[in-house]
């Protein structure tokens, strides 16, 4: 029988920022698994920084040092993990370094592409062709509009990968009253894919109005 500690025992998943715009859901979401249990590894890129310093005002010029100014806790003792993309030798790149899944919240249409085409020249390309190789979970979450043929085509292929493709379209069904209940419903979905017990956003049916 092989012994687990409770860091072992603990479910990791993988968390990849591009640079689409959105950075908001993904910082949302990495505190959304920590608070769940989950360990976290993160995977930013160049233009993932550069959008996290003009959406999130985030001082990207010692990076590890803005991440333990955001998430002081996690990153001390561990449970939240940042990469180097250019770290193509970084644990995640490997299938044998076990992971429940990836989540790429926002995905840029570059990064898409070079996940759909097997293109893996960095550890965030890398991590995502690992989860499509090993049969894990790997969730996409595209930031665009409007999408011509060559985006669609993409998603289509991926899709068909069994990838699950979750678009940033939040609803309004639920009464939204801030940006950050918008943001809230977009990282629930996600969970509901992963799937994690959450209590982000209101489901239809779960009050007298609903049906």
């Amino acid at each position: 029988m092989v012994e687990t500690n409770g860091a072992a025992a603990r479910k990791r998943w993988v968390v990849g920022i591009t640079g689409a715009s959105g950075s908001i859901y993904g910082i949302r979401l990495i505190r959304s698994l920590l608070d769940g249990g989950v360990d976290v590894h993160l995977v930013v890129t160049e233009a993932g920084w550069r959008v996290l310093k003009e959406e999130q005002r985030w001082d990207t010029t010692k990076r590890p040092a803005a991440l333990a100014a955001h998430f002081p806790e996690a990153v001390e003792d561990g449970r939240l993990t940042l990469h180097p993309n250019a770290d193509i030798g970084a644990s995640i790149a490997s299938g044998s370094y076990r992971v429940e899944g990836m989540i790429i919240m926002p995905c840029s249409m570059g990064t898409l592409a070079s996940i759909s085409h097997g293109i893996s020249d960095d550890l965030m390309t890398r991590a995502a062709d690992v989860m499509l190789k090993e049969g894990r979970k790997l969730v996409i979450v595209p930031r665009e509009t409007p999408l011509h043929a060559i985006h669609l085509e993409n998603m289509l292929t991926l899709a068909r990968l069994g990838v699950k493709i979750v678009p940033a379209m939040p609803a309004f069904y639920y009464g939204p009253q801030s940006m950050s209940d918008m943001v809230d419903f977009m990282v629930g979905k996600v969970l509901d894919q992963l799937p994690l017990e959450h209590a982000l956003y209101r489901r239809w049916g779960d009050d007298q109005h609903g049906s």
